[in-house]
C-alpha cells in the first residue's frame, strides 16, 4: 500500500511475483503509487541538491547525489516500460505477466554490474537519499546525537540481516558495529563525537547500499540457476523421446534426415557465478533450438507418410461413388500408390508422386451437355 510517513510518500508494494500474472487492480495501485513515489522523490533530491550547492561539503556529497539521480532514473525508465505494457488498463493475462517480470526481474540500476530488481531498487534509492540528508542535516552544535546514534543501530540491524550467514559481510558490518560501540563511549564520557558519527553514519549507508546489491545478485543467481536446471531437466526428459522418433523415421522412411540428437548430460550442472550461468543458459537455448530442429526434421516425413494414406482412401472412396474405380487403370493406379504408402521403408517421394497420380486418374470427369457439348 502507497501512504505517507512524516510527511513523505512510501514506496508502493509490488504485487505478484515472476512468472505469474499480477493481479490487475493490485497492479493499478501499484503503478499510481510508484508515480506518487517517483514525483514525491523527485522533488526531494532536488531540495538536497539545491541544499548541496549551497552547503560548504557539497563538493563531497555531489557523487551520492549523482548515484542518486542516477537510480531514480533507471526506477523511472523501468516504470514507464510498465506504464506502455499496462496499456491504460488493457492488458491481458500475458501482459501483466511482463509486467511482473518488469517488476521482480533485473534492472539496470547505475550502479554498473550491480543488478537489481525494481523493488530493490526503489529500496537502495531511498537508502543512498537517507545518506544525503543526514550528511546534509549535520550540525555539531545542534544535532541529537542520542536520536541519531538510534537511527545508525537501526541502520546496523539491517545491515546484519542482509549480511545473513556470509563471513565477509557479517566481518564487515562487525567491525561498523564496533565502531558504534567505541562512539557510544566516547559520548557517556562527554567527549564530542558529532565528525566520527557522521562518518559511521556515511559508511553505515554505503555498507546498507552495497549488501541490498549483494543480496539482489545473490537472489538472482539462485533463481537464475533454479530455471535452469528446470530447463535442463526437461530437455533430459525430451531426449530419449527424440532418440525414439529418430530411430522410427529412420526405420520406416527412404533416405531420413541426418540430424544427431544432442547429448544433454554434456552440459552438465548449472554452475555457481553469474557469467558462466548466463553462458549456460545460451547453451541450453542452442540446444532447445537444436531439439526443436530435430524433432521438426525428422517428423515431417512420417506425418507426410501418414496424410498420404489417408488421402489415397479419400480418394479411393470418392472413386467409388463417382465410378472412376471401375477403370483397370485407376485400379492399378491405387494397387502401386498403395505398395508404396505402406511399404516399410517407404520411399515419400515416390509415393507423393504414385498418390497425386492416382489423385488425377480418379478426378471427376466432365459431362456432356443436352446438345453434346461439354461442360
Amino acid at each position: 500500500m502507497t501512504g505517507t510517513m512524516s510527511g513523505r510518500v512510501a514506496a508502493p508494494s509490488a504485487p505478484g511475483r515472476l512468472g505469474e500474472a499480477a493481479p490487475t487492480q493490485e497492479l493499478a495501485a501499484y503503478l499510481a503509487g510508484l508515480e506518487r513515489w517517483l514525483t514525491d522523490r523527485r522533488a526531494e533530491l532536488d531540495r538536497l541538491d539545491t541544499a548541496a550547492q549551497g552547503s560548504s561539503a557539497g563538493d563531497s556529497l555531489t557523487p551520492d547525489l549523482v548515484l542518486a539521480l542516477t537510480m531514480w532514473q533507471a526506477i523511472r525508465t523501468r516504470t514507464d516500460e510498465l506504464v506502455a505494457v499496462w496499456d491504460a488498463g488493457r492488458a491481458d493475462a500475458v501482459a501483466r505477466e511482463k509486467m511482473s517480470q518488469l517488476v521482480w526481474g533485473r534492472l539496470d540500476s547505475g550502479l554498473g554490474s550491480a543488478l537489481v530488481s525494481l523493488v530493490e531498487a526503489v529500496t537502495l534509492c531511498d537508502a543512498m537519499i537517507g545518506q544525503v540528508r543526514v550528511r546534509l542535516a549535520f550540525d555539531p552544535s545542534t544535532a541529537d546525537d542520542v536520536a541519531r546514534l538510534r537511527e545508525l543501530r537501526a541502520a546496523l540491524v539491517r545491515c546484519e540481516d542482509l549480511a545473513g550467514v556470509e563471513a565477509e559481510p557479517l566481518a564487515a558490518v562487525a567491525a561498523l558495529r564496533e565502531r558504534e560501540r567505541r562512539l557510544v563511549e566516547q559520548a557517556a564520557r562527554g567527549a564530542d563525537v558529532g565528525g566520527p558519527l557522521a562518518e559511521l553514519e556515511a559508511a553505515t549507508a554505503r555498507a546498507e547500499r552495497d549488501l541490498i546489491v549483494q543480496v539482489s545478485q545473490r537472489r538472482t543467481l539462485v533463481t537464475g540457476r533454479a530455471a535452469a536446471r528446470a530447463t535442463l531437466d526437461a530437455l533430459e526428459t525430451r531426449e530419449p523421446t527424440l532418440h525414439d522418433l529418430a530411430d522410427r523415421c529412420r526405420r520406416e522412411v527412404v533416405r531420413p534426415p541426418k540430424l544427431a540428437v544432442p547429448d544433454v548430460s554434456r552440459l552438465g550442472p548449472p554452475p555457481e557465478t553469474r557469467t558462466e550461468l548466463d553462458a549456460y543458459v545460451d547453451r541450453l537455448g542452442a540446444v532447445q533450438r537444436a531439439f526443436d530442429a530435430v524433432a521438426d526434421a525428422y517428423s515431417a516425413p512420417l506425418r507426410e507418410r501418414a496424410e498420404l494414406r489417408y488421402r489415397l482412401e479419400q480418394a479411393r472412396a470418392a472413386a467409388d461413388v463417382n465410378g472412376r474405380s471401375a477403370s483397370p487403370t485407376v485400379r492399378a493406379g491405387y494397387e502401386e500408390a498403395r505398395t508404396a504408402v505402406e511399404q516399410t521403408p517407404c520411399d515419400v517421394d515416390q509415393s507423393r508422386y504414385l498418390v497425386e497420380q492416382y489423385l488425377y486418374l480418379t478426378r471427376d470427369l466432365p459431362h456432356p451437355g443436352p446438345e453434346g457439348t461439354r461442360r
